[in-house]
């Protein structure tokens, strides 16, 4: 089969792979993959930010349908996601149920070969069904939607809260609904203009760039700052923006992944002065994913707008340059 390997940090191709064997001796369904999304850890990896095993079958967003149940129990037809965690079961954090955190667990096409393949295989507790019509595009969408539910999950909103979402990038636009579906009142920031006319068209009651977020946020709240601040982008300057737009008493949601400072330094007094809870919410359950199929299913979340390019996954290396464009959101990669 074909499949999307890193061979070396900077290196992609899209080459023969032997095919996985199916249902065997730990009862795995065999899925044809659909779609399959790339993501910024996709991106990471290739660059070799983060190392991997070489080479490397890379992705772990995707939708697919089964072929072959084998002794799973799932049948054959079933529309499917997989949940990309790999986790042990056993350890203290998988026993209390946060098997994202697992202490011996993984990442699919990080720590294993990924989805970024014509077929894969995954144990039945790892497949959530997808129901049919919902399209190709959101389904191979509800991965990254699932993390996001998973971040708000841990900081709660309410009707009439304001909230201020900086970074508008996929996961922001995702965040922009989530929040307006729970009753608050959006501030989208972000230097992008189309991102900020999509985050208005997506709910949100006010858009500003960075450099005049601070007056629009006065002005949306009457000076307070907002309920909750939810960091998007991954930056310490971004984090620093989040922790100065939250009110007292106010939650900071630290999505980004901060690998490191960018010399300036956090407003430290801000966290104390306020006494701001700071959340950093790590992937997701399988709770959070099955969520996330449930309001794309029913139109709560619309995902296809976020969804700027599809290229064929026999283009990996043009799909990848896309992703890093200004002009791009989500790259979906069709395959076959």
């Amino acid at each position: 089969m074909k499949a999307v390997q890193v061979t070396a940090p900077g290196r992609l191709t899209y080459a023969d792979v032997p095919s996985p064997a199916g249902s065997g001796p730990e009862a795995e369904a065999l899925v044809r993959v659909e779609t399959v999304g790339i993501c910024g850890t996709d991106v990471k990896i290739l660059s070799g930010v983060i190392p991997v095993g070489y080479p490397r079958v890379m992705g772990h967003e995707m939708v697919g349908e089964v072929i072959d149940g084998g002794a799973t129990g799932v049948d054959a037809g079933q529309r499917v996601m997989i949940d990309p965690a790999i986790s042990c079961g056993a350890c203290a954090l998988c026993r209390a149920g946060r098997t994202n955190l697992c202490l011996h667990g993984g990442l699919l096409g990080r720590d294993a070969d990924g989805v970024f393949a014509e077929f894969v295989t995954a144990p039945a507790n790892r497949l959530l069904p997808v129901p049919s019509h919902l399209g190709p595009a959101a389904a191979a969408m509800v991965q990254v939607t699932g993390t996001c539910i998973h971040a708000q999950r841990a900081a709660p909103i309410f009707p009439g809260d304001v909230a201020v979402v900086i970074g508008l990038g996929v996961s922001g636009l995702i965040f922009t609904q989530l929040l307006r579906a729970s009753g608050a009142e959006v501030i989208g920031v972000t230097r992008s203009p189309f991102k900020r006319e999509l985050a208005a068209a997506m709910g949100a009651v006010a858009t500003a760039t960075p450099d005049d977020a601070a007056d629009v946020i006065a002005e949306v709240t009457d000076g307070r700052g907002v309920d909750l601040a939810v960091e998007a982008v991954g930056t310490e300057a971004t984090v620093a923006l989040a922790i100065e737009s939250a009110r007292i008493g106010g939650e900071v949601l630290v999505f980004g992944t901060v690998t490191g400072g960018g010399g300036t330094g956090l407003p430290y007094y801000q966290l104390y002065f306020k006494e701001l809870t700071v959340r950093n919410p790590r992937a997701a359950i399988a709770d959070d994913y099955a969520r996330a199929i449930e309001l794309a299913a029913d139109g709560v979340l619309d995902l296809e707008p976020i969804i700027t390019d599809r290229v064929g996954m026999s283009e990996a290396s043009r799909a990848f340059e896309r992703v890093q464009s200004a002009d791009s959101l989500k790259v979906l990669m069709p395959v076959g």
